[in-house]
């Protein structure tokens, strides 16, 4: 019996880095997004609350499918088991960080 897989995704999203864990990651449909579905959190039961678990939570309570642009994406692992998801600070000395530029062609009409 195989094992389903589990992703673990940091991103860039409005200058906080974000760690979720997602069952299913792979390249979107949407030019230049990579599509995660199956997104995975605590145990409801757990008596131990992280707030930052609990606002992602609440962020992608009603979310079946979300998609992030591939720029933002810091880093994307399959892992044996989940972690916890959480939000992030960016430090200081690494706020200016550009994200890597993605092409895309151009739609100007006056070249044809």
């Amino acid at each position: 019996m195989s094992k389903k897989p589990i992703y673990k995704v940091i991103f860039h999203n409005q200058g906080k880095v974000y760690e979720i864990y997602a069952r299913s990651v792979h390249q979107g449909s949407m030019f230049g997004f990579i599509e995660m579905e199956k997104l995975m959190f605590g145990e409801k039961t757990s008596i131990v609350v992280d707030p930052s678990e609990e606002r992602l939570k609440s962020e992608f309570e009603h979310v079946t499918r979300t998609y992030i642009p591939m720029h933002s994406i810091i880093r994307i692992d399959e892992v044996d088991k989940k972690g916890t998801a959480k939000i992030s600070e960016v430090p200081a000395k690494d706020a200016k960080i550009m994200p890597f530029p993605v092409y895309t062609p151009s739609q100007d009409s006056s070249e044809n």
